[in-house]
């Protein structure tokens, strides 16, 4: 599920690079028509309880999920190509990054400033990102200049240019980041947490590279690793809005029809974090950042839900979960404290996170690991999990499908998980079937192993 895949970005106790984020150009029109209806299209988003979602198939076999939502003049579209950051090859690690970069610095007959004149006069979004596993891509659009919108992202997707002036200037906005990370101690304890929790595995890998690896990239390196990974067996399609699915049948095959159609990718090993560990940054802040990591579960497991609803008691649902209660509501040792289901393709994991004043540090992950403790022991009441059912259940939509871009992520995300299509009809009887005695089970699970820990801040010595 997307916020699954998504936890452990949110989870960690800093932001990621701002390196690792989407590339996207916002066209001034469309955002401004959007921030107007914004209030016209909540409500009937929120009204898609029980929205149509069409399988549509093109006649060059695309595949796409469909809701059509013609109350508004907006298309959105997402896809993800199989593949990521775990693709880049030894030595050329942040190639995919750049190359996501740089998907609106011309394609076809359109330099860089041409494309993104073109973009403008559609009143288009457009914006595309390198993410552990897969490729994204997404377009937001007015559905009465949808042909020019499409066919820019046509361009985009098949016949991306790659000019060495662009490479050369996103490769140097890169490096700027990266050189501003080297100073940045939470940028330094990402880095240096993920190796310690995955070792040599891509997933320890920094995604936006490093100053040696970006200068050794080539236009020649982006051209082959785009025809590698933008391929049809590869790819999952969802689209929201005022488009039927006889048009959309026509766009999917003008936007991937002529690509190949199969992927060329490197195999990549499941990963279990590395356990048992205290990881370490020393810097003099007034405030302490701390992370443990647990087992996780996979999606597609069967005790996952019961693994969902125990991680909701033990820290998921803000202001009522047992840590909030003890860390933050009977001791006010932090601001906030929360536990997260994170969820690669290749590892799972259970984190918690929160920060507190540097000289309660030791008080705060004594309470921590005794709520843990508590709850791998003897989990949850009955009214706990009756609570968290109506939770999870009632804030899905809120949290998932209130607008057409979280509804097109989120179906993208179910295809991803390949939970099915009727997944959001059937999501409530599999969290309401649940038995206390399986979240049990999942506490002990997943809660009893000693966990890694991350600490940043001045140094633990002496404090106990």
């Amino acid at each position: 599920m997307n916020q699954h895949r998504a936890a452990f970005a949110q989870a960690l106790p800093f932001p990621l690079s701002a390196a690792e984020g989407s590339v996207a150009r916002l066209a001034t029109p469309l955002a401004i028509l959007l921030l107007a209806i914004l209030f016209l299209i909540l409500p009937a988003l929120r009204a898609h309880a029980a929205m149509n979602i069409q399988e549509v198939k093109s006649q060059k076999g695309i595949n796409a999920w469909l809701v059509e939502d013609h109350t508004v003049p907006i298309i959105t579209i997402r896809f993800v190509f199989d593949g990521g950051t775990t693709q880049d090859p030894v030595g050329k690690e942040g190639l995919i990054h750049l190359m996501t970069a740089l998907f609106d610095e011309g394609a076809g007959d359109l330099d860089s400033e041409a494309f993104q004149v073109k973009l403008d006069d559609a009143g288009a979004e457009m914006s595309f990102d390198a993410q552990r596993d897969g490729v994204h891509g997404s377009m937001r659009m007015l559905s009465d200049q949808q042909d020019a919108a499409f066919d820019l992202l046509r361009l985009a997707i098949n016949r991306p240019r790659f000019d060495q002036e662009p490479v050369d200037r996103i490769r140097a906005q890169l490096l700027s980041g990266i050189i501003a990370n080297e100073r940045d101690p939470e940028a330094i304890a990402q880095r240096k947490w993920l190796r310690a929790i995955y070792g040599t595995h891509p997933y320890s890998r920094p995604d936006e590279g490093t100053k040696v690896s970006l200068a050794g990239i080539t236009p020649a390196d982006l051209g082959a690793f785009h025809k590698a990974i933008f391929a049809r067996d590869g790819l999952h399609v969802a689209v929201v809005g005022d488009i039927d699915a006889t048009r959309l049948s026509e766009k999917l095959d003008q936007l991937f029809g002529d690509l190949h159609e199969k992927q060329t990718l490197s195999p990549v090993a499941d990963v279990a974090a590395k356990l048992g560990q205290q990881v370490e940054v020393n810097y003099e802040l007034p405030q302490t950042s701390l992370q443990l990591a647990f087992p996780g579960v996979g999606r597609s497991e069967p005790d996952f839900f019961a693994a969902l609803l125990m991680n909701d008691i033990l820290g998921g649902s803000p202001f009522t979960s047992r840590l909030w209660e003890e860390v933050r509501e009977k001791r006010g040792l932090a601001y906030g404290v929360g536990s997260y289901l994170t969820g690669y393709e290749h590892s799972h994991e259970l984190l918690v996170t929160t920060a507190t004043r540097s000289d309660r540090v030791v008080e705060t992950l004594s309470i921590v690991h005794q709520v843990v403790k508590q709850m791998a022991q003897q989990g949850p009441t009955e009214a706990e999990l009756e609570a968290s059912k109506k939770h999870l259940i009632g804030a899905y939509a809120i949290n998932n499908l209130d607008s057409s871009s979280s509804i097109a992520s989120t179906l993208v995300e179910l295809q991803l998980d390949n939970l099915g299509i009727d997944h959001i009809e059937r999501r409530a009887a599999l969290i309401d079937q649940v038995t206390l005695e399986e979240v049990k089970a999942a506490a002990k699970k997943l809660l009893s192993a000693d966990p890694s820990i991350m600490v940043i801040g001045p140094p633990l010595a002496g404090k106990g």
